[in-house]
């Protein structure tokens, strides 16, 4: 049984401290010479940017989906050159493992033969697609663009929180974020040698003609699918597709004749031989799975078998995502690669399994408690800031469905400073970067820093209230 206690607070500025970290010197410097009323008006300036180009995201279930600016603090975060190489090495490792696995769930399932992973947590889990079974996806790469969630915290160790690997969201907050630090204060950044990130959407157009149908021998055209503008990300998947240059569609703008897929364009049909897709799976395609959606294109999944289009990313990837599968990773990392884990896991506890069950139950008030599908900050229990009735509530559904929840200590996550109605103050951070699988393996340096804008709050997510920074990681 893991342990269930993770170190205490650690300041990665220093504010905590006496000493200010050598990663944050130029900054600390700049921060005293530069009055509190200027970073203000920076800060206004920066949300009247957000609104001016449209960066917004719905929040579901808040009557209306009430379109919202994301807050954007104005305190960049930094990472040196040295530990990101660190978190680089850990990424590409994990989502090798990743990639390896989900071939395994649709092929021989060889982690189950070999008693590692029980066959009920693949065959009976709500993301596993059957209709995956004996298709060959290029390359071997079910997972092409992963959101690898993780938190910080000591000087030197970092915890991989969960793994998004089905259509991870964020990647236009990290490009918008730098654009509008570089406009609002190029006198800091010119004071550090910052990793660029703006090559991020050639890094994934590169990516996804990497990996063409096995029928497609010329340069395959590639386009993003989105459920439409009403979709709480459809921000991003414009951003996307006009940044890289290709079409955005939607389903009906595509059809399947012969099983190839082909878009409607002004100038007749035109071939589609890679579908970056922000649908999910069981809307992809009404023969295959609902057949009530409007969103997918009818024969999709027959096109997809035949070899004739590829999908990023490829449907049913969300079995290594599943937050009960994240208990395995390591053991996959181990298995299929031959390698210990360069970057841990938080400990976890399943509560399908007895032992887990009963300590997580007596100990309600410690662990974040989380459904197994859950996202966004929904669903979720933490325990020290609860009242007695909502762990009394929690308990109750856990005991109803057991495997649908896992649980975790309640993590010391590392703090950044940031610009606040008080002031400067630590609050609390994660970090999301984006990794590229194709032909070769690409993590863009930075990735999505999350932050918990109100004091001693835990919850990151912008749906819950969090904003996001600017994530520079130095170059040497």
């Amino acid at each position: 049984m893991p342990e269930a206690k993770i170190g205490a607070i650690f300041d990665e500025m220093g504010l905590n401290d006496q000493e200010c970290r050598r990663a944050y010197l130029g900054l600390r410097d700049w921060l005293n010479e530069t009055p509190a009323d200027i970073l203000a008006l920076r800060r206004e300036e920066a949300e009247t940017f957000f609104r001016k180009i449209g960066i917004t995201f719905a929040v579901y279930g808040e009557g209306g989906d009430p379109e919202r600016i994301i807050p954007f603090d104005i305190i960049p975060r930094i990472l040196e050159a040295a530990e990101w190489r660190h978190i680089t090495a850990g990424l590409t490792q994990r989502v090798r493992a990743l990639n390896a696995f989900i071939a395994d769930v649709y092929g021989a399932q060889d982690i189950v033969r070999a008693g590692l992973m029980p066959a009920d947590q693949i065959i009976l889990n709500d993301t596993y697609r059957h209709q995956m079974q004996g298709i060959t996806v290029p390359n071997g790469i079910y997972t092409h663009i992963s959101g690898i969630d993780m938190v910080r915290v000591s000087a030197d160790e970092f915890y991989v929180l969960e793994d998004n690997v089905r259509t991870p969201s964020g990647v236009s907050y990290m490009l918008e974020n730098r654009e509008i630090t570089m406009r609002l204060f190029p006198d800091l950044f010119s004071r550090h040698a910052v990793a660029p990130v703006d090559h991020y959407c050639d890094e994934l157009l590169t990516t996804l003609s990497s990996v063409p149908p096995r029928h497609c021998d010329r340069e395959p055209t590639v386009v993003v699918m989105t459920p439409g503008i009403y979709n709480s990300a459809y921000y991003e998947h414009s951003f996307l597709a006009d940044q890289m240059g290709v079409e955005l569609v939607e389903g009906p703008d595509l059809y399947v004749k012969d099983d190839i897929v082909y878009m409607r364009t002004t100038q007749g049909p035109k071939r589609v031989d890679v579908i970056y897709r922000r649908v999910d799976d069981e809307f992809l395609d009404p023969l295959a799975f609902r057949a009530d959606t409007a969103l997918g294109v009818a024969g999709l999944m027959n096109a997809y078998r035949a070899g004739n289009v590829n999908l990023a990313n490829a449907v049913g990837a969300g079995i290594a995502d599943d937050k009960s599968t994240y208990t395995f990773v390591p053991a996959m990392i181990e298995f299929y690669l031959g390698e210990k884990p360069i970057l841990n896991n938080v400990p976890t506890f399943r509560c399908g399994e007895p032992d887990d069950l009963k300590y997580v139950l007596e100990r309600l008030d410690e662990l974040v408690v989380k459904e197994t599908h859950g996202s966004g900050g929904y669903g979720m229990l933490i325990g020290p800031k609860s009242t007695k009735a909502e762990r009394e509530m929690f308990a109750a559904r856990i005991k109803a469905t057991p495997d649908k929840y896992i649980a975790q200590p309640t993590l010391a996550l590392s703090t950044c400073p940031t610009f606040v109605n008080e002031g400067i103050a630590p609050r609390h951070v994660d970090l999301r970067p984006f990794v590229l699988a194709g032909k070769d393996i690409r993590v863009v340096p930075g990735g999505l820093t999350r932050v918990a804008l109100t004091e001693g709050s835990l919850v990151v997510n912008s749906s819950q209230g969090g904003g996001t920074k600017d994530t520079w990681v130095l170059e040497d």
